[in-house]
């Protein structure tokens, strides 16, 4: 029987009110746990985010600056290649190392000659690369940086043919194959063709082109089709591609009948790639054609259809056939473009100013000079363009070095390997110059630990 005289407030009501309060938190329990854990770390993220003061423009600049980010490696890994390059100089200068057996007497002395020429060669290979700020009048301005130019044309190209194969899965070491099949290809069209200069000379780069393609075509249907390994292909191809060029030199209709060495006719005048600067300076329109066609690979590999399944290819070829990607012909298409791409590189030590007419060494090494230039570049267009341009002005400025400082040329190739080497190995130059995690590292790291 319940008690009449209970009223609002009194502890009957009250019991039974708090009663059902706690079963109520009781069935509430199991959902809130649920979300605890997810309200606490926001909770706490959210003070700690209010805590700490957002970091100014410039110190965020500073802290990038020195994080471990594609820009920064490179730049220290050729900072890094440079001061080895120093030692080196200073081993191969035998008075300077004469100064170093009395060096506890007078430090002075080794340390001023090693300064004297370490400094003048260096400056001698930037007066011989970009300006020589002691040249007088426009082409003696200009003649280092167009030497520059005139050496990283032809190697933006094979450097893309390398990058390209690579980003497709494969590894083309025959660019110096195709580039010498694509140079015999337009310099016979070159001098054997009478045709009207401008369609001559497109005549002459599609010849380059095409036979920079048959030589890409064969081990990449060789890949699809067979599974035989394109790296054995390719340095096989380099070995046929040299000889017929020593074979074909000699025959008749290609040797230059006033010549008894080793040497054809020369290219036609109308099939030749213009000067930009004047015909004093050595920089033709070869590296016009350079960076279109670093952007069309930059536009091939990120916005086209076809980029994106040589990507795919690349990165899981198992994936991409299952995705419906026809493996077989994005092997085929990767070769045969990165063969176009060679071809006209060798194609450009023909129609250029390097040379015109063939000789077993046109091609020089441009082929496997590409493959470094694609590593250093990391295999991205735009940074084989900026990676040709470095090689290009190693090549200019140690021909200057070796003239003027007497250094030998040899050591620029020793400088190039070491840039590579560093930037092959950035854990070296993170350690070398303890540099942070870039950002984009950190927040990935952060993300994967749910922070």
């Amino acid at each position: 029987m319940s008690n009449p005289n209970a009223v609002s407030g009194s502890p009957d009501k009250e019991l039974a009110t708090e009663t059902q309060e706690a079963r109520s938190e009781a069935r509430a329990i199991p959902t809130a746990r649920a979300g605890d854990g997810e309200r606490a770390v926001t909770a706490t993220a959210t003070k700690e985010s209010a805590a700490e003061p957002r970091p100014s423009l410039g110190r965020l600049f500073l802290e990038n600056l020195w994080a471990a980010n594609t820009v920064t490696v490179t730049v220290l890994a050729v900072l890094l290649a440079m001061l080895v390059g120093a030692v080196l100089i200073i081993i191969s200068a035998p008075d300077v190392l004469a100064t170093y057996s009395y060096i506890t007497a007078r430090p002075s002395d080794a340390l001023n000659s090693s300064w004297s020429v370490v400094s003048d060669a260096y400056a001698n290979l930037f007066k011989g690369a970009i300006f020589d700020p002691e040249a007088s009048g426009f082409t003696a301005a200009l003649s280092p940086i167009s030497e520059t130019l005139t050496y990283a044309a032809p190697l933006v190209f094979t450097g893309l043919s390398v990058a390209l194969a690579f980003r497709g899965g494969l590894f083309n070491i025959g660019a110096q194959g195709q580039a010498t099949v694509g140079v015999v290809l337009a310099a016979a069209a070159g001098f054997a063709l009478p045709l009207p200069p401008g369609l001559h000379l497109l005549v002459a780069l599609l010849a380059g082109a095409v036979g920079g393609a048959i030589w890409g075509f064969i081990p990449g249907i060789l890949k699809a089709r067979t599974g035989a390994h394109e790296v054995i292909n390719t340095i096989m191809l380099n070995y046929v591609g040299v000889y017929f060029l020593a074979w074909i030199i000699l025959q008749d209709g290609v040797h230059s009948p006033t010549r008894s060495d080793a040497i054809s006719k020369p290219v036609d005048g109308s099939a030749q790639l213009p000067r930009l600067l004047g015909n004093d300076l050595r920089v033709h329109a070869g590296i016009l054609l350079a960076v279109l066609a670093t952007g069309f690979v930059a536009w091939l590999l990120n916005r086209s259809t076809l980029g994106f399944e040589f990507r795919a290819v690349g990165a899981n070829p198992d994936a991409a056939r299952t995705a419906g990607i026809s493996v077989t012909k994005t092997y085929v298409l990767v070769m045969v473009i990165a063969g176009v791409l060679a071809g006209l590189g060798g194609s450009n030590m023909v129609l250029g100013s390097t040379a015109n007419s063939l000789t077993p060494q046109v091609v020089a090494q441009i082929g496997f000079d590409g493959i470094l230039v694609a590593l250093l570049g990391r295999v991205k267009p735009w940074g084989v363009l900026m990676a040709a341009l470095l090689f290009g002005a190693l090549q200019a400025g140690g021909n200057r070095m070796q003239s003027y400082s007497g250094i030998s040329l040899e050591l620029v190739t020793v400088l190039q390997a070491l840039i590579v080497i560093f930037i092959a190995a950035p854990a070296l130059v993170k350690a070398i110059f303890q540099l942070r995690a870039a950002r984009a590292a950190r927040l990935q790291t952060s993300l994967a630990k749910g922070w």
